[in-house]
């Protein structure tokens, strides 16, 4: 399929504004079933306890167990498709395209210096190389370290202070307003790219034409400072390179992370106007602008692929407060793109032998896992009154059988233990603390707080400066 034919594709589906609709029955849905499984879990009459607990689990509510068959079954599938995947080979220099790299931030201080850094000192050519830097309306020293890169790199980056903090799609906009790469690849500021990095991130682009964005591979750039960034950074290697892995196989990696993405452009042009318009329940959608980029990009007909050899090392919350933060935003929008996908899947955005049967499976999954596996969470309390041994058991393994797919991951990746030492407890500590998020996030999802940093409220003079210059940052559609 040529370029222009993708074009006319994404002119096809506008999609952002379409998930609304979706979203009341999905919480009429969810409420429904936490009351059908509670009543049945309140009226299973009880066992002796003298029973064998696999007896007693079996006759207890079959339902439940039927669940969790449908689960290893889902398991079963996404490990099918994870030892399938293979990065793509990097190609020689001369066949590098010309890069951008826009990297938006908002009060990050002395970090910022360093993302840059990390980018000059990458082994891409020079002279293919455009860096953009986004001051957001910061209210620390975060341009006065921009400036001081400028000096010590002169010449070779372009900065762009905006008036107040927008948000990072308004800060996005900007740095794509003034990008002349055939790729772009968006960089969070807190995160920092090896020197391969970037080369490797454009290698699917070459050899493959299909491919609309890429996934980098995501770790913990401060592993060292706690306990919760330890057990992320096997989270983090159990998302990539385990679901996202499997999901490049057939081209539908669902989200490309904001810490480290690539588009190429004459994909990404056509789809910013309907991206910075996106709406859900009748307020803008400032967070989850990487997802919702990126069902665009699918909606559009390309592929979307995961580069586990593009490496970058980001900041993760140190408290848990931070961590709760950062959750509920993701979890919010998670229910917003996922409802996105209904509005686009089941149309004709790709042909099945180009994997869209399968991207309608993952969406499918997606519904189930906010109803359904949500609802399971709210009657274990229930479960737990009635036979709290039982259940407790249940709990115990559970947890431990959880952590074998991330565990596994991280000692296959990186011939290390590091990843059973911690899934395990991760695996309890989000039951007990994280998994009540997703539920929350799912009432909440019209909120667009980003919740992890403060927001000064603009001046009327921010406000006016800002109109008059918002003609400049919004690309036209090439």
């Amino acid at each position: 399929m040529s370029n222009s034919q993708f074009q006319n594709k994404s002119e096809e589906y506008r999609i952002c504004h379409g998930a609304d609709k979706f979203y009341i029955p999905l919480l009429i849905l969810f409420v429904m079933t936490v009351l059908f499984l509670a009543y049945r879990q309140l009226t299973i009459p009880l066992l002796p306890e003298d029973t064998s607990l696999l007896l007693r689990w079996l006759q207890k509510d079959p339902l439940t167990l039927g669940f969790l068959v449908i689960a290893m079954s889902l398991l079963i599938w996404q490990v099918s498709f994870a030892i399938r995947y293979k990065p793509f080979a990097r190609p020689e220099s001369s066949k590098l395209p010309k890069l951008t790299v826009v990297v938006p931030a908002f009060n990050e201080g002395k970090q910022i210096f360093e993302t840059i850094k990390s980018v000059l000192a990458s082994d891409y050519p020079v002279e293919q190389l455009q860096l953009i830097c986004i001051d957001d309306g910061s209210q620390d020293d975060t341009w006065r370290w921009m400036k001081s890169a400028e000096a010590e790199f002169e010449n070779r980056l372009t900065l762009i202070k905006q008036p107040y903090n927008q948000g990072k799609r308004a800060a996005l906009m900007a740095g794509f307003a003034k990008a002349h790469g055939e790729v772009i690849v968006t960089l969070d500021s807190d995160s920092e790219v090896l020197p391969n990095t970037l080369a490797e991130m454009v290698s699917p682009f070459v050899q493959d034409e299909r491919i609309g964005c890429v996934a980098g591979n995501v770790r913990v750039l401060n592993k060292s400072e706690g306990i919760i960034p330890k057990m992320l950074e096997v989270s983090f290697t159990s998302a990539f390179d385990f679901i996202r892995a499997g999901q490049s196989v057939y081209g539908g990696v669902f989200c490309t992370p904001g810490a480290l993405s690539a588009y190429k452009t004459t994909v990404l042009k056509p789809l910013i106007q309907e991206w910075s318009e996106q709406h859900f329940m009748g307020k803008p959608a400032t967070i989850g602008e990487d997802r919702a980029l990126t069902n665009l990009v699918l909606a559009s007909g390309h592929r979307v692929v995961y580069q586990r050899t593009a490496t970058v090392f980001t900041k993760v919350p140190v408290q848990f407060g931070g961590l709760r933060r950062m959750l509920t935003r993701w979890a919010r929008s998670n229910v917003r793109e996922n409802l996105v996908m209904l509005t686009y899947v089941f149309k004709s955005f790709r042909t099945a032998g180009e994997g869209a049967n399968w991207v309608r499976l993952f969406s499918v999954m997606q519904i189930i896992r906010m109803t359904i596996f949500e609802a399971l969470k709210c009657v274990l309390l229930v479960a737990l009154l009635r036979d709290y041994y039982l259940v407790s058991i249940a709990i115990i393994f559970g947890c431990v059988t959880a952590a074998i797919i991330p565990s596994t991951v991280y000692y296959l990746r990186y011939q290390s233990l590091f990843g059973v030492r911690w899934a395990v407890p991760f695996s309890y500590f989000w039951l007990f603390c994280l998994a009540w998020i997703p539920i929350w996030g799912m009432f909440t999802a019209s909120n667009s707080g980003w919740l992890t940093r403060a927001i000064a409220q603009p001046t009327e003079e921010e406000l006016k400066t800002s109109e008059d210059e918002s003609s400049e940052n919004i690309p036209v559609a090439a």
